[in-house]
């Protein structure tokens, strides 16, 4: 039997998946681990305790499989995209805690090279915008603010990396310094067009090129796991941030196919072949999980606050005890009344790409109960998702394509069926949910399975993807339209004066 193994270093958690090589899931280990907030808008980690987790789900994960290293064909590293990393190449030691993505202190770098008119060049080669979200701007700040950080960095004493090249430097104790495509192309360095990094983005954004790692395909062997770690030097054969991995994971090989995966945010991918194509609708260009050197993109939308927002009904507002009751107690009034909950914690990411907004309840009255707001909340995630996915229709027709037909669904909240069924209802196509939702591991472990010849095609692992369940939309389009004037007024309103 032929096994492989996902490392899924994720937003709020670590995670490891052996899957078999039918991409069914054998075992799987999870562990949290803690969220730093110095001050408002920043959002940290501890980069040490992201290996620690993750390896120990590793060892858990094998263990529980009952299997040995051996039997593992090859590892796959899936990750939470832009979160950035800088350690010292001789003691592998971080030199600041890892920047997460959704941290907003480098947002006055972005405003002062918009202020240059720099924009349309920073898109027209990486495909992003201007804004805090993206890595690049991250490792200045750390640059700039840690003492003696960037002297140390020009004599090529540092090294940075999103968490996929930190997890590969330590699995491959500091032999491998690399990182995948889609993980480059998120730092605001990378001209997407030829995969490589550009001295322009390097100058402007003030960064050298002696801190940064190879880039590779997406299946690519990067290296092998120290032989102590697991018992044998097993090979890495595929890396991918975790929306590209999930994009891969569902199968969406083709140009218009498309999926939304709930996970702390909401990320939605249409893959568009080899065409780049630029939004005139608040979506990004991205560089796709890549097989081969040959580069493939999508168009993407970024949620801040999908699924966080009922971390938040859980431990701000103390409305539920744990995260799956959200569903029990939304249920327990037949709509929000009226409620309109805007979970900007961390402002509006696409379409709207507000950094200033702030989250809103609106729409309260004296008969607003604690369930009106939580089904509120759960809505706010598909209103949210539905504006990403009419954004991207836009994009589509003035491209020339077909809009999305039907959603792909992935990530933890797409089992809450009352959530899938108002998605289904706002978009009015099919949301379509596969029997493995772990399609962010999956998609790390099939680019691994490539490299490695446990798989021999495109077409093979879209055999294996498979429905569990269709939502079709039961709303009329006049009343689901009615609904997101509602929510795009009460977006208005997070950001009025």
């Amino acid at each position: 039997m032929t096994y492989l193994l996902a490392l899924d270093q994720g937003t709020s958690s670590s995670r490891s998946i052996v899957f078999d090589g039918a991409g069914r899931i054998v075992a799987m280990a999870q562990r949290e681990f803690r969220q730093i907030y110095p001050q408002p808008g920043w959002v940290e980690h501890d980069p040490k305790e992201i290996w620690a987790t993750q390896l120990a789900t590793a060892q858990e994960a094998l263990a529980k499989a009952g299997i040995g290293a051996k039997q593992v064909a090859s590892i796959g590293i899936t990750n939470q995209r832009e979160t950035t990393v800088v350690w010292n190449r001789r003691t592998g030691e971080p030199i600041y805690n890892a920047i997460v993505w959704q941290d907003r202190r480098a947002e006055p770098t972005c405003a002062a090279l918009r202020e240059r008119g720099l924009e349309a060049g920073f898109r027209a080669k990486t495909g992003l915008i201007l804004d805090a979200y993206f890595s690049g701007t991250k490792l200045k700040w750390i640059l700039d603010n840690v003492s003696d950080a960037r002297a140390s960095a020009q004599r090529g004493e540092l090294a940075f990396g999103t968490i996929d090249a930190w997890l590969i430097w330590q699995l491959t104790g500091g032999q491998v310094h690399a990182t995948d495509v889609s993980n480059a192309s998120r730092t605001l360095l990378l001209n997407v067009h030829d995969n490589t990094w550009d001295d322009e983005l390097l100058r402007l954004l003030d960064v050298p090129r002696e801190v940064l790692p190879a880039v590779h395909p997406s299946s690519h062997v990067y290296g092998h796991v120290r032989s102590d770690l697991f018992g044998a030097p097993v090979p890495i054969g595929g890396v991918a941030g975790d929306q590209q991995s999930a994009l891969f994971g569902q199968a969406c090989f083709q140009a218009g196919l498309a999926k939304n995966t709930y996970g702390t945010g909401c990320f939605m991918l249409m893959h568009t072949g080899a065409q780049f194509e630029t939004s005139t609708n608040g979506l990004i260009t991205t560089s796709a999980a890549q097989p081969t050197a040959t580069p493939e993109f999508a168009l993407e939308g970024s949620v801040f606050i999908g699924g966080a927002v009922v971390q938040w009904l859980r431990d701000g507002l103390n409305a539920i005890k744990g995260s799956a009751e959200v569903q029990s107690l939304a249920e327990q009034v037949p709509d929000s009344g009226g409620v309109m909950f805007v979970p900007a914690f961390t402002g509006l990411g696409a379409p709207y790409w507000k950094a200033d907004a702030r989250g809103a309840i609106v729409g309260l009255t004296r008969g607003s109960t604690v369930a009106h707001i939580a089904r509120a909340a759960l809505e706010s995630i598909a209103f949210q998702s539905a504006a990403l996915l009419q954004a991207m229709s836009r994009d589509a027709v003035a491209a020339g394509a077909t809009p999305v037909s039907e959603l792909r669904v992935d990530g933890g909240a797409c089992v809450n069926n009352l959530l899938m069924q108002f998605q289904a209802d706002l978009l009015g196509i099919p949301v379509v949910r596969p029997q493995v939702i772990e399609t962010t591991a999956l998609g790390a472990a099939y680019l691994a399975g490539l490299s490695c010849g446990v798989y021999r095609s495109l077409d093979e692992l879209a055999a294996q993807w498979k429905v569990e369940r269709r939502f079709h939309p039961t709303l009329s389009r006049d009343r689901a339209a009615e609904l997101m004037q509602r929510w795009e007024h009460a977006v208005r309103q997070t950001t009025a004066a």
